[in-house]
């Protein structure tokens, strides 16, 4: 159990400075997963609050035990954080001094190989970040249009080979429905040229990759995170939002940058007439990347990005 323990969370130091805890504020952490970055908040806080948000059961499960000594402050919320309004609505929350919001899918989850998340364990096609979910990735690879498969591989995979692999997959399950991750593995290596498996990335990784993204609808999530959380921080209040995905990241700075700006009058208008004034200001310009000493402890952590922003 110590050895789960063990486990550092990304841009963990980041996030702390990044939300500026003080010790009687109110504060969320909108994807406990393994509860790393929430333990951090929490031991900083003496009156203030944690609550703690994850849509996997079995995180909340395992956050009673690794944030015991602190439960006197914290609030475990199972569900969704594309619902934040609610639940902290439900919870009696009516601002936030700060909030957290880690992208990354969990390594429990990763790890957990029937989960069905990676490629390098045979398992049942699943992917569901909340098992309570009825799409799955079986439903993704078995029932979505050759052309459905096609756009998700290109958009949220970036897969070059994209064309290839949907045809593969929808001339393969014409035969017999694809059910466990390595049939999927094998028809994806199929649609692939030699030279392209050559390479030193996983071959499905990029496949792999669309269809988590599709089956969780994580990019939605991305888009409605910001758009909830920012009416919600108290003036000074800080949003840290880490992804690991260039299109969630793109969200993310999009996102932030309409609470920046404010006014939504077309360019060409002479004088503004919408009345929307700036909510936020930026904390950091650029997104704060990994350090060396980081990547060496956890390569996992090389495609993660963290932006910070203030509320006015």
């Amino acid at each position: 159990m110590e050895q789960e323990y063990s486990h550092r969370p990304v841009l963990l130091d980041e996030c702390v400075e990044g939300l500026n805890i003080r010790p009687d504020g109110i504060y969320v952490d909108g994807t406990l997963g393994r509860a790393g970055h929430s333990a951090e908040i929490v031991r900083r806080l003496t009156t203030g609050r944690l609550y703690c948000i994850d849509r996997d059961i079995a995180a909340i499960e395992a956050a009673q035990k690794r944030l015991e000594p602190w439960m006197d402050r914290v609030k475990l919320i199972h569900g969704n954080f594309t619902d934040l309004e609610r639940l902290l609505t439900q919870a009696g929350v009516p601002t936030v001094d700060g909030m957290l919001f880690d992208f990354g899918v969990s390594s429990p989850q990763l790890d957990d190989p029937a989960r069905g998340f990676s490629y390098m364990h045979d398992a049942p096609l699943d992917m569901r970040m909340d098992q309570s979910q009825p799409l799955t990735a079986r439903t993704v690879v078995n029932e979505w249009p050759q052309e459905e498969l096609r756009r998700i591989l290109y958009q949220y995979g970036e897969e070059r080979y994209a064309p290839a692999i949907a045809g593969a997959i929808v001339r393969v399950r014409g035969q017999a429905p694809i059910e466990t991750t390595f049939q999927l593995v094998e028809v994806i290596r199929s649609a692939m040229p030699a030279q392209a498996l050559r390479e030193k990335q996983h071959p499905a990784k990029r496949t792999f990759q669309a269809i988590r993204i599709a089956v969780n609808d994580e990019l939605t999530a991305a888009e409605r995170v910001v758009e909830q959380a920012v009416p919600l921080l108290a003036k000074g209040g800080r949003l840290c939002i880490i992804t690991f995905h260039s299109l969630e990241d793109r969200i993310v700075k999009n996102g932030y940058a309409g609470f920046v700006k404010g006014c939504t009058c077309p360019p060409d208008f002479p004088v503004c007439v919408c009345g929307k004034t700036p909510s936020l200001k930026l904390v950091n310009r650029k997104p704060i990347l990994p350090g060396e000493e980081e990547l060496k402890e956890n390569p996992r952590a090389r495609s993660a990005k963290l932006r910070v922003a203030e509320k006015l």
